[in-house]
């Protein structure tokens, strides 16, 4: 038997008395008990979107050191400071005080690397965070909305790593403004207008850096912590999705509660994350503008790329077969070598928005749901996304074709070539090949549940015959091969005779195409008893 000891409540403190003061104004006690007796569960993967949670704390941190110190001017001035062989350069305010607080100011070198290194994995713990609750399908009702809060996020994240990204006004940021610029331009009719309002005037103008800093700092952060508290707000209200297991069923959540085991839990792994961002910051740099210069029209840069979550931008517009551009009398041309690229970022984009919703209309399942389904056991929801995934890396690795062209001494024409075929061709070959190994672990683990593991141990029955002793699976991985059995969708005939859903009925199919009936316990029952339950 085990007590507890309760320690004494200093009622008399000064910190108990301030503490009910408050609680009598605004009874925030009972939330405070009631989100502490929350539950959440365990395992890595939930990790990173808590990730992605403390490297934005970081961003917040180091991004406010900087605002002390940088100027958002595009004004020419002439570089006064430490770093020697720019010395008498001229260039912009933000350039110049960007160098300063890279030189001169006392740790505002590793507050520049911290904020671009936790922007980086901001980003990226986001992507891998979508990439879980996708293949898991934790974006199913009654989850689809935070699925859609969560692609807003990430779209907000990189606009604003990009409006940050350009605000040294630089020789790599400003070409990589000069491209946008350029993609502006080739939307017809609008293109140029907008342009000349978002610069001030014909590219570069002089605002530019001022209005993204309005951005950076004021409204894309705003709207980030609005999506991000509803996100979590809604997290919370539709509670936690959880891994099959013993104990765990739609009903409830197993697990640690809030306060204290969870709570405790998440400071540390915080502080670890923060730790590890100033420690990469510090070790690797980043981003050396004084390498680059200030932004000058005239010269581009070999081998520069931008920041990775922009690459796929970038390469979409390099993998446009040239030629593709239709002239319209003899002075105006619409160029689908920027439109093409704006369709196919569009519909990957479009598509993963819709995708929850397109699913529940294809399969008519209508549950809710809060266990998590294994890869394995959504064939097509698995392949769907993996030729995603490589849609987005081809059009991603493109972005480096000539950085891959010259370190594997490659011409560059073979390496557009082969990923202009990859973007298009490979896509379907990643989805069929990614759905037969989903079958394939189905149809593995259907008959590792039927016969138990391998154990190596063969013996001699009575009547002769050898046989090999298996091993019985454990409850919990018994409770790991288990699945829904949801049948697809039929067509049917409404009140005037006509028969309806046959699209739906067709897509169904598709979804359900090949799929290998998950295990039942009288299908156990029966191998034990065929193999003489030699277990």
């Amino acid at each position: 038997m085990t007590t507890t000891f309760k320690a004494p409540a200093a009622e008399s403190g000064a910190v108990a008395k301030a503490a009910v003061w408050f609680d009598e104004r605004t009874s925030v006690s009972g939330a405070v008990k009631e989100f502490g007796r929350k539950i959440f569960p365990d395992h890595w993967s939930f990790m990173l979107g808590e990730i992605a949670l403390y490297s934005f704390i970081a961003i917040l941190l180091s991004g406010t050191f900087l605002t002390f110190f940088f100027d958002p001017s595009m004004a020419h001035v002439e570089y006064e400071g430490s770093y020697v062989p720019l010395q008498g350069m001229g260039m912009s305010a933000a350039m110049a005080s960007t160098l300063d607080i890279s030189f001169d100011v006392r740790g505002g070198l590793l507050m520049r690397q911290v904020h671009h290194w936790s922007a980086l994995l901001f980003v990226a713990s986001i992507m891998l965070h979508m990439a879980r609750v996708y293949f898991t399908g934790a974006f199913r009702k009654p989850r689809e909305l935070n699925w859609v809060i969560g692609l807003v996020l990430w779209i907000i994240a990189m606009l604003e790593g990009f409006s940050g990204y350009s605000l040294p006004d630089d020789l790599l940021s400003g070409n990589g403004l000069r491209i946008v610029d350029g993609m502006i331009k080739g939307v017809p009719v609008l293109g140029t207008w907008i342009s000349f309002w978002l610069f001030g005037g014909e590219f570069p103008g002089d605002a530019i850096v001022g209005r993204l800093y309005s951005l950076h700092i004021m409204l894309l952060p705003a709207v980030l912590i609005v999506f991000l508290a509803l996100h979590l707000m809604l997290m919370v209200i539709n509670k936690h999705t959880q891994w099959p297991g013993p104990g765990k069923v739609e009903e409830n959540v197993v697990g640690n509660p809030v306060l204290p085991v969870f709570a405790g839990k998440a400071v540390g792994f915080m502080f670890l994350t923060l730790g590890l961002i100033f420690l990469i910051a510090s070790t690797f740099q980043i981003n050396p503008i004084w390498n680059y210069g200030p932004y000058d029209p005239s010269p581009v840069s070999a081998g520069t790329q931008p920041d990775w979550y922009i690459g796929f931008g970038d390469g979409m517009l390099r993998l446009i077969p040239p030629g593709w551009e239709i002239p319209i009398g003899t002075s105006y041309t619409v160029t689908f070598a920027i439109l093409v690229p704006f369709l196919f970022m569009g519909l990957f984009v479009i598509g993963l928005f819709v995708y929850p919703f397109l699913e529940s209309w294809i399969t008519g399942d209508k549950r809710e749901h809060h266990l998590l389904d294994r890869p394995r056991n959504a064939p097509f929801r698995t392949a769907l996304g993996a030729a995603w995934i490589s849609f987005y890396a081809t059009m991603w690795a493109a972005a480096s074709s000539d950085l891959i062209a010259t370190h594997f001494h490659m011409a560059m024409e073979h390496v557009i070539h082969f990923l202009q075929f990859w973007l298009i061709i490979g896509t379907f070959i990643v989805y069929f090949v990614v759905h037969r190994a989903c079958i394939a672990l189905q149809k593995g683990d259907r008959n590792l549940a039927l016969h138990g593991h391998e154990s190596g141990r063969v013996i001699r029955l009575p009547h002769g015959e050898f046989q090999e002793v298996h091993v019985p699976l454990t409850e919990g991985e018994q409770f790991t091969m288990q699945y829904d059995n949801f049948v697809p969708a039929t067509p049917y005939v409404d009140e005037n005779g006509k028969k309806q859903g046959k699209l739906r009925a067709t897509l169904s199919r598709w979804f359900f195409a090949d799929r290998i009936e998950p295990v039942t316990k009288a299908e156990i029952e029966a191998s034990k008893h065929h193999h003489g339950e030699l277990h």
